[in-house]
């Protein structure tokens, strides 16, 4: 069982606030006609004096909705981490946010991250706040909130909503959205039937909390705790589990003391608190999406990160995690095996920067004391690694002239160098309905080519990248095909697909002038992706070549197609992710 970690700190150095200097003193303790209307309405929402004047106001900034079951324990962590607040004499306010249902909200989540990161920091900027715990975890959601909290730069703590429990059916261990993949492409190829498919919609996610596969949500929680602003182990504890209540008491504890001595989100996300992320995606051979996510957070910290920083540290980092869905297990194997403390610590000084803060302890070198790994089959030695290098590998070519990601561990190894004919889907509606007609000849060595599914034509690039193999040739026992596209695809998705690919082919990138039976070239060794058509013939396809229309006429929508970046720059709106002051709101 993995140790809890998330006991006592030892105490910040450095100067401790007095109440005057709280931010939130400027809304409650200074003379004047604002100051005591604040106080009046303060009463009308029922609070004494004694209970909030003074005292480091925290917002519990809360995902939790009906709608989304990765989230639908977090109204019971909120009273946790209220809990912890009360006890270390801090005064707590929850606010609730978007929820960014992966699961119900279409066209996609990542259409609204950039949103609730704007909801996050301006909540944050303009009420009297002095410090956060942000509750999140479904993909989207972990990255949205850090980027706003980071944007405002208060203190922090992110408590992960934690992965569900392991599936079951019929003595298999099931894993969410890796299995469902699996099991509807045997439900297509006509292995299973519909009772089967019925038990399986039973058993595939069984209790609050995300995925528990090393998806994009769990990626994106160990990003946090590497990063350093979560509670020492907390990135692994399943939701359910009462260490997960104990450690969202911690951290509302601990939030307080941040504030005390004014430690800010900027003191722990520093270049090389991203490069470690960095590195532990890599080991964990996590989700593609954590590119995107993490490219846009080191951008709002002012920290320089590039898609060159990911392939670099990739040839350096071995794959230790052996985790679905490039590996065996799952995220409780995981939390057992010694959870992230227990990997950051054999990937060690040789590839992490030990001596940098962490809201948890002193260093992360203070925070790995002690821990220890207690199987070593989840979570392998750097001699006996999953993969010799980082589980990820950024491609360049005339078809990817910003660059594309592949997952190659979740690749069937013969099309790691791979030359084959495209076959051309220009949306994913279209794809849909004709994927499976045998007038396109499509072949096991085909090429699947999606366009139209990026930041822009997607809109907001949805997963649709791990494109459905045709049903006659699932039948045949075909697993893998390669497939190109510049979509994302999910963090439980596996297989030879090309993503991220940049520009886009909406805005005009080499993927808008692919043609049926063109031949793509794929070598991961050599990091190139190659449409091998002449330039002569690239130049006239692409004067021929129009834009599409503006989806949006109004609304967020048009918001977002003004101002999203592409792929290769992390995909968040161009007036957040650029330098410039904010300044404090006047609250009296």
């Amino acid at each position: 069982m993995s140790e809890d970690r998330t006991g006592p700190r030892e105490e910040p150095r450095g100067h401790r606030l007095t109440s005057e200097e709280l931010r939130s003193h400027q809304w409650w303790g200074t003379e004047g006609l604002r100051s005591f209307s604040h106080r009046a309405r303060t009463r009308q929402l029922g609070y004494l004096p004694e209970e909030h004047l003074g005292k480091p106001v925290i917002a519990i900034v809360n995902t939790w909705s009906d709608i989304n079951p990765c989230h639908q324990h977090l109204r019971e962590r909120a009273e946790a981490v209220k809990r912890g607040v009360w006890q270390a004499g801090g005064f707590p306010l929850e606010f609730p946010v978007a929820t960014l249902s992966e699961t119900f909200q279409k066209p996609t989540p990542m259409l609204y991250r950039n949103l609730l990161s704007m909801e996050t920091e301006e909540l944050l900027r303009s009420y009297p706040v002095d410090g956060a715990v942000l509750l999140g975890g479904c993909d989207k959601t972990t990255p949205a909130l850090l980027m706003g909290a980071a944007s405002v730069d208060l203190p922090a703590v992110f408590v992960p909503a934690g992965p569900m429990l392991r599936g079951h059916w019929r003595g298999e261990t099931l894993g969410s959205g890796t299995d469902m993949w699996k099991y509807w492409d045997e439900r297509r190829a006509g292995r299973i039937g519909d009772a089967e498919l019925a038990e399986l919609e039973g058993g595939l996610a069984r209790s609050p909390g995300t995925c528990m596969t090393m998806g994009t949500a769990s990626t994106m929680a160990s990003v946090a705790e590497v990063l350093g602003v979560t509670m020492p182990g907390a990135a692994a504890i399943p939701a359910v589990d009462s260490a997960h209540s104990r450690m969202a008491a911690a951290a509302g504890r601990r939030i307080v003391e941040l504030v005390w001595h004014d430690e800010r989100l900027s003191r722990f996300l520093t270049v090389e608190a991203y490069r470690d992320a960095v590195a532990t995606v890599l080991a964990l051979g996590g989700s593609t999406n954590a590119v995107i996510h993490l490219i846009a957070m080191a951008g709002r910290s002012r920290v320089p990160l590039a898609l060159a920083d990911f392939d670099r540290i990739a040839r350096e980092v071995p794959v230790l995690a052996d985790l679905r869905p490039g590996g065996r297990f799952l995220m409780e194997d995981f939390y057992y095996a010694g959870g992230l403390p227990a990997l950051l610590a054999r990937l060690g000084e040789e590839h992490l920067h030990l001596d940098r803060p962490t809201v948890g302890r002193t260093t992360l070198r203070a925070q790995l004391a002690g821990a220890a790994t207690h199987d070593t089959e989840v979570i392998r030695t750097p001699d006996q690694p999953l993969a010799d290098q980082g589980g990820l590998a950024v491609l360049h070519g005339n078809l990817a002239p910003d660059g594309a990601v592949i997952k190659h561990i979740s690749a069937e190894p013969r099309f790691l160098k791979h030359t084959g004919p495209a076959v051309v889907f220009d949306d994913y509606r279209t794809m849909q309905a004709t994927i499976n007609e045998p007038a396109l000849e499509i072949t096991p060595d085909s090429v699947l080519v999606l366009r139209g599914a990026g930041p822009l034509g997607g809109p907001g690039m949805p997963e649709y990248g791990m494109l459905p193999i045709p049903d006659y040739l699932l039948k045949q026992g075909v697993t893998d095909m390669l497939r190109l596209s510049d979509a994302r695809m999910s963090g439980t998705s596996y297989g030879a697909c090309v993503l991220h690919i940049a520009p886009e082919s909406h805005v005009g990138g080499p993927l808008a002038l692919v043609r049926d039976g063109d031949l793509i070239s794929l070598d991961v060794a050599a990091r190139t992706l190659r449409l091998e058509v002449d330039d002569a013939e690239l130049a006239r396809r692409r004067a021929a070549w129009t834009p599409p229309e503006p989806r949006y006429g109004r609304g967020f929508g048009a918001l977002y197609q003004e101002h999203i970046t592409q792929a290769d720059t992390g995909c968040d709106f161009a007036f957040l992710s650029r330098e410039g002051e904010v300044p404090e709101p006047h609250a009296g």
